[in-house]
């Protein structure tokens, strides 16, 4: 479905934990059709967009969870309900799911890679699937959505680089500590996250990459990945690639 720019009502616009905001926003979501997808956020006095990915959406609008890093997101934490936001949607190639034919299935998130995994597991679930969710953060205030997660009936294994909430260790070790390993699975988070992932895994699985990207609708090249078949644009073609066509540069 082609990109369009969309104005969204802004209905709240909360923190979540150190630097993390949730915003909702409602409007028109038909241009969502997969768990994954982002959009691009103009910001004021700013010439590039900021791409954000989507929690979750439904009829009436969607769900936007972004860490607050720079100038534009900062300004983005100060928008108030009420106020209109500018984004360009319809970008990326989200998750795919239903081309998994196991039942159970394992999502990993680290930081604001945990985001897309909430919408995706509510479509896992209404496919009849069965996920467990891996979530990493650096510590327990940076925790968010723990109880959403739980609050659908999914089994969750929280992992903390400190060890002060869940488990001490990474989203890695808690694939192995959950014995985790040999079922597919989809992963978001920081390309050292996705490698370790891809390491201990032993089956197939979906990766959602973040990159710094500049237009965000895959003209300027600036945000390629390199697979089996070429350098491959993860705003375009991306930002989820299957696993086993990334090709992984060494240490």
């Amino acid at each position: 479905m082609a990109e369009r720019i969309m104005d969204y009502r802004i209905l709240s616009n909360r923190r979540l934990a150190d630097q993390v905001f949730e915003m909702k926003l409602e409007g028109d979501s038909r241009w969502i059709v997969n768990p994954g997808q982002f959009l691009n956020v103009a910001i004021d006095n700013a010439y590039l967009r900021r791409p954000i990915s989507i929690c979750d959406w439904d009829e009436q609008g969607l769900t936007l969870i972004y860490k607050t890093v720079g100038f534009g997101t900062g300004q983005m934490s100060q928008r108030q309900p009420g106020e209109m936001l500018n984004c360009l949607v319809g970008l990326g190639n989200g998750f795919t799911p239903q081309r998994v034919a196991a039942q159970r299935v394992v999502l990993a998130g680290g930081g604001v890679g945990v985001p897309p995994l909430y919408g995706l597991a509510k479509t896992c679930l209404r496919l009849g699937k069965q996920p467990e969710v891996v979530l990493g953060f650096a510590s327990a205030r940076d925790v968010f959505y723990v109880s959403e997660f739980e609050a659908l009936g999914v089994k969750v294994h929280l992992c903390t680089d400190d060890g002060s909430a869940g488990m001490k260790g990474f989203v890695s070790d808690g694939m192995m500590a959950g014995d985790l390993c040999d079922l597919p699975y989809f992963a978001c988070g920081p390309l050292p996250m996705l490698k370790a992932v891809f390491n201990v895994s032993h089956a197939e699985g979906q990766l959602s990459f973040e990159e710094r990207m500049g237009c965000g609708f895959g003209a300027c090249m600036g945000c390629s990945c390199r697979t089996l078949t070429g350098y491959k644009r993860i705003c375009r073609e991306g930002p989820v690639l299957d696993s086993g066509e990334v090709l992984w540069t060494k240490d």
